[in-house]
């Protein structure tokens, strides 16, 4: 791999199975949610009471946004909101045990179905996978920090 590939190679290879993951596990569970209830869910699974701007901020979304998450998700009874105690005006997000159950069993099927598709790839492209996995944090954690920064 070329040096000046190296960069959109990773984030197609990236973005490639995060989609495949998404497409394989979907029709198993129901209903279906996209990918930013799902990213929403976890923050506030995460960080219970956490309010929505601070939501918005740490998914880089706009509050408006994740007011339109927050009523979908809702309706759906994944999450409840209540009255911020240090600001009437505004309402913290708790997951409901319908959202944690959905959680669990759609991490459950993600590592079911990543075990085993690993588990059929030699053992080199295995350890180079389990090698990889704290540089991927690392980038991550470079990328949400300048992020934060801006």
């Amino acid at each position: 791999m070329e040096p000046e590939t190296f960069p959109d190679e990773l984030v197609d290879a990236l973005v490639g199975v995060q989609r495949l993951l998404r497409r394989r596990l979907r029709p198993q569970v129901a209903p279906q949610l996209r990918g930013a209830e799902i990213e929403l869910l976890r923050l506030v699974v995460a960080q219970p009471g956490i309010r929505i701007s601070d939501a918005a901020r740490d998914l880089h979304l706009a509050s408006n946004s994740v007011s339109t998450l927050v009523n979908q998700l809702s309706r759906q009874g994944y999450l409840s909101r209540e009255t911020d105690p240090a600001d009437r005006r505004a309402a913290r997000l708790l997951p409901t045990p319908a959202a944690t159950a959905r959680l669990d069993e759609w991490r459950r099927r993600r590592a079911e179905l990543v075990r085993g598709t690993v588990a059929r790839l030699d053992g080199p492209d295995r350890d180079a996978l389990r090698a990889a996995v704290p540089a991927l944090r690392n980038l991550a954690d470079r990328l949400r920090e300048e992020t934060e920064e801006r």
